[in-house]
């Protein structure tokens, strides 16, 4: 019997053990199980709630962004000509306001003067004569003369580098466009796409503020494949004026640059024509001479700008003429 008991009790004492130890983990995992169900009753809820709540509000917003986004094709292309045309109006006012400038300072200079006859003593007539209807048809003639001379081209050559008239730019020989970061499209205040001027810009004559070609830096080149052949005589450069600069400076204008004739398909070799200095204090319009005559007529014409007015970031052109005498086989 001894020896029975002896194999016996440590199995006992393991048995008991065993149940300890299960009961022990019972405990703890009806202990764990009930203040997990007490914590998923209180807090958890709640915040799932939010969560849920603003899930849906970030839903709904991007949804309805979305269908904003899909607009259909006829009202993109309402967008664009809405746009172009409050361009035309602002570039519009712009000329008025300079016309209506030089229109009172040419009336103060024709006032202050006298030739034949003064202010006063036509004054003295015209209300001797008691019409002062004569007086405001003078005035109004005068002004439609004024206004008609400064619609007037001021170059009054013809620009071979036009682009409604066939001129184009040739991307394989042009510089990078400047990319501004800054400058993007907007839809209910959301930028959603960076946009920049492309470089046939300088062959348009919609010339006014923001509306030119950037490049990076202060040197650049553009290649241009002119209207048709002519033998170069002379080129344009023309940039806005400081007066009508929304920052009131233009040191991203030009300053000195330089012209090549390409010979063949716009492939050949480069003939230097000349260079030149833009001075941005002078007239916004500035013709130069060619200094080197082209041996034959050209198709291309290269402008390599060599510095501009102390931008530090890009250079800004507004406008480049071709002018020459056009080749009789083309």
């Amino acid at each position: 019997m001894k020896k029975v008991k002896s194999i016996h009790l440590p199995k006992l004492a393991r048995s008991w053990k065993t149940i300890l130890t299960l009961v022990f983990t019972l405990t703890f995992l009806l202990f764990g199980f009930r203040h997990h169900e007490w914590f998923k009753e209180t807090e958890f809820p709640q915040k799932s709630k939010q969560l849920h709540a603003m899930i849906a509000e970030y839903s709904s917003r991007l949804h309805h962004y979305q269908a904003r986004f899909r607009m259909p094709k006829e009202q993109l292309e309402l967008l664009k000509k809405e746009s172009q045309t409050l361009e035309n109006n602002l570039r519009e006012i712009l000329s008025l306001i300079d016309q209506i400038g030089v229109l009172k300072a040419l009336l103060r200079d024709m006032r202050d003067s006298s030739h034949n006859y003064s202010w006063t003593t036509v004054g003295d007539i015209l209300e001797e004569q008691d019409s002062p209807e004569v007086l405001d048809e003078e005035m109004s003639n005068l002004v439609h003369y004024v206004l008609k001379k400064l619609r007037e081209d001021q170059v009054q050559m013809a620009d071979y580098a036009l682009k409604s008239a066939g001129a184009s730019i040739i991307e394989e020989g042009t510089s990078e466009s400047y990319i501004n970061n800054k400058a993007k499209l907007y839809w209910h205040g959301i930028g959603f796409l960076n946009y920049e001027m492309p470089p046939d810009t300088i062959l348009q004559p919609d010339v006014h503020p923001g509306k030119c070609w950037a490049f990076a830096g202060s040197k650049g080149h553009t290649l241009i494949k002119l209207a048709r052949k002519i033998v170069p005589a002379a080129v344009t450069m023309e940039h806005i004026s400081e007066k009508v600069s929304p920052s009131g400076d233009i040191s991203s204008a030009p300053k000195e640059f330089s012209v090549y004739g390409i010979t063949k398909k716009c492939d050949g070799e480069e003939i230097f024509l000349g260079q030149f200095i833009y001075n941005k204090t002078e007239n916004t319009i500035q013709t130069f001479e060619l200094q080197h005559k082209a041996p034959e007529s050209l198709l291309c014409v290269k402008l390599t700008i060599l510095s501009n007015w102390g931008h530090p970031k890009y250079t800004c052109l507004y406008r480049f003429r071709v002018h020459g005498v056009p080749s009789e086989d083309t």
